[in-house]
């Protein structure tokens, strides 16, 4: 076969498609007694046990002897995960597709989902439809989800400009959300390979030559391009937001060495077609599309690579209101997932690595934020240091080394002097105290997930556009 031949997957014909298993569960849901699965309902109730069982449990914990020791083993299990992951090498990037490739060069369809994006819509269009790939291999849809702004003028404007752009302008009771709008046009796209980007997204030329190879291999599913912050240097918040995704970017390359979990990020992911459809396209019952379809994909048995250059950027929020309603949603969003899927997550059905994987940085990252108010509470009252010192100093100094790694691998292309790597020090010291927000943020979301549901509705982030442009025609 060669090298960049394109068939039909059959590696998982055997195995029954994730849809099919959550049709099944999730007709659970009318029995009261098996709400432990899917739901809005149930997420609430599976909320307010997480809540109920971990505060519950760092109490025990501080008025048991041995309560200490627990945590000193399980900082030291995490701890030699944590230095597994550290210490394994990248998978290695496969080579861009050449021009003497292109016969071979599969179609692939690139979705953005648009509401009220006058600010951007424009400039990510022209981008598109300006890449370096044949124009009769893939095509550009925009989903107009009912803008009230000029969205949809300036969308019929370009569509007459360029063959490639395809427009679906959704009506005011559309639902769905980011979601609904996906799906409405996966019965009309074409693609072997479908790409999903956000409508402030700055691309190169060149990206899909890039991000294509990898699916040369059958057992991928989806690959997620790094995400860089194109104002980075606005203020803290942005700066904060830079070296958070430096701190993705390696967490994803290093995870996925050791055969763990690679996540979707939604800006920049690319999904195979075949996959999407095994796992039953996009979740309309969630807030955060791309972490409920990363799991699905692993639970189908899919396996998510990660592009770390060119990437994709993207505008960060600009003030700490902005960042605590993304981040919130972010948090919840991630939850859900915990809640809709741990029967089959509990099943191993990903595999050991996989499953001890997401344990570890589930506790590291949802967990322990939540925990540790009773523990500083416990403190008070018994007059004692918290029980989770440990546990925290490790996840602390896992986020800063991690940023501290990602942003040196940024800088992989250039002269790295001594001040050079001063700054990326101090960048890593900056994101480290940027970081903690989300010890706020999780403790936050977890109650308000087990006090009320949230109401399922269109959740994005305003785009003002930032005046800068790393795309050249």
């Amino acid at each position: 076969m060669p090298e960049n031949s394109w068939t039909e997957n059959e590696a998982y014909s055997e195995l029954d498609p994730i849809s099919s298993l959550l049709s099944e569960l999730s007709e659970d849901e009318f029995d009261e007694s098996a709400f432990f699965f899917q739901g809005l309902e149930g997420r609430r109730r599976k909320a307010a046990l997480t809540l109920t069982i971990l505060w519950g449990g760092t109490i025990t914990l501080h008025l048991l002897s041995w309560g200490s020791w627990f945590i000193l083993g399980l900082t030291m299990l995490l701890g030699i995960q944590a230095l597994w992951v550290f210490l394994a090498r990248p998978l290695k990037t496969p080579n861009p597709f050449t021009q003497e490739d292109s016969e071979d060069f599969p179609h692939v369809s690139l979705l953005v989902a648009a509401k009220n994006e006058e600010a951007v819509i424009g400039k990510l269009v022209k981008m598109l439809c300006n890449l370096d790939y044949p124009k009769h291999k893939y095509e550009l849809w925009v989903i107009d989800d009912h803008s009230t702004d000029q969205t949809p003028v300036l969308l019929d404007q370009l569509a007459a400009e360029y063959n490639q752009l395809k427009v679906l302008h959704r009506p005011a009771d559309a639902g769905g959300g980011k979601s609904g709008a996906l799906n409405n046009v996966l019965p009309l796209i074409k693609g072997e390979i479908i790409g999903v980007f956000d409508a402030d997204a700055h691309v190169t030329r060149d990206l899909l030559r890039h991000v294509l190879p990898f699916f040369n291999k059958p057992e991928v599913g989806a690959v997620q391009v790094r995400k860089a912050i194109a104002n980075a240097s606005l203020n803290f918040w942005t700066k904060g937001q830079m070296v958070e995704m430096a701190l993705d970017a390696y967490n994803q390359q290093q995870r996925t060495a050791i055969g763990g979990i690679g996540e979707l990020r939604g800006n920049g992911q690319f999904v195979r077609r075949l996959a999407l459809d095994r796992c039953g396209g996009w979740n309309e019952q969630t807030i955060t599309d791309d972490l409920d379809l990363t799991l699905r994909l692993h639970l189908d048995n899919w396996d998510i690579r990660f592009l770390d250059s060119p990437a994709v950027e993207e505008e960060g929020v600009t003030n700490a209101v902005a960042l605590w309603h993304q981040r919130s949603r972010w948090a919840e969003g991630g939850y859900q997932r915990y809640f809709d899927y741990w029967r089959l997550i509990a099943s191993n059905r990903m595999g050991t690595r996989k499953t001890l994987d997401l344990f570890s940085w589930m506790l590291l990252q949802y967990l322990l934020p939540t925990a540790a108010i009773p523990d500083f509470l416990m403190a008070i009252a018994r007059n004692r240091p918290p029980l989770f010192i440990p546990l925290t100093g490790l996840a602390i100094s896992i986020s800063a080394i991690g940023m501290f790694g990602g942003l040196w691998r940024m800088q992989k292309n250039r002269k790295l002097t001594v001040s050079s790597i001063f700054l990326i020090l101090l960048h890593a010291l900056r994101g480290t105290l940027y970081i903690l927000h989300w010890l706020v943020i999780m403790p936050a979301t977890t109650i308000r997930m087990s006090l009320r549901p949230k109401r399922l509705k269109w959740v994005k982030t305003v785009h003002q556009g930032t005046g800068e442009e790393s795309f050249e025609f």
